[in-house]
């Protein structure tokens, strides 16, 4: 006769086929338990490291309640990106800026093909840019108003980099005379819906 597997239990859940069937049951639980613990390294293994998404790894963003006028910030190879609802007078004043810039139709590559227009965007109203200054590596800071008494009569709107005072207008691009050398970059990205943007890849979008 095969030993019973309650023996020493504290009941007699042999001579009782209900507690029998309980303890089946909670042993097959348990196996479960242990099961589901041992899979969870393994899941997690197939997220993305933390040193994928600084090596370069595409993000996604949801910009479904950005609202125009507003500016978000997301994180790409450690970088800040600029996405900006720009508004229709933001969208104006690139045009007003243009005399302004040191280069106006980006020739520079610091934007990917589909870029090189005059919102420097995918989308006209969408500005995705690394706000970095090319000068130094410093941030910008938002600098919206039109006619800002620190920065002229003149001013369209833009950017201002606080450190050594480079300008750039509402498509990134930096004005006359100043330190920085070129426009801010624009990385690649495409649109997967109306609300969700993809920063770091292109590839299943037309240029």
């Amino acid at each position: 006769m095969s030993e019973c597997l309650c023996q020493g239990a504290s009941f007699n859940a042999c001579d009782n086929p209900a507690r029998r069937q309980w303890l089946t049951m909670a042993t097959v639980g348990v196996g479960g338990a242990l099961g589901a613990i041992a899979i969870t390294p393994f899941v997690a293994s197939l997220m993305p490291s933390e040193r994928a998404q600084a090596a370069g790894a595409p993000i996604e963003v949801d910009i479904g309640k950005l609202a125009p006028g507003e500016m978000m910030i997301a994180e790409w190879r450690g970088k800040p990106v600029w996405i900006l609802n720009r508004t229709p007078a933001m969208l104006a004043a690139l045009k007003k800026a243009e005399p302004m810039l040191a280069d106006p139709a980006s020739e520079v590559p610091q934007q990917p093909g589909y870029a090189i227009n005059e919102t420097r965007s995918r989308r006209p109203e969408l500005l995705v840019a690394i706000g970095i200054c090319t000068h130094l590596g410093c941030s910008p800071s938002p600098a919206f108003t039109p006619g800002d008494p620190a920065l002229g009569a003149d001013w369209p709107g833009g950017f201002l980099c606080p450190c050594h005072g480079s300008t750039f207008d509402f498509a990134g691009r930096v004005f006359k005379n100043k330190p920085a050398p070129t426009n801010l970059e624009v990385p690649p990205h495409q649109y997967l819906s109306e609300s969700r943007l993809m920063i770091g890849s292109d590839e299943l979008a037309p240029a």
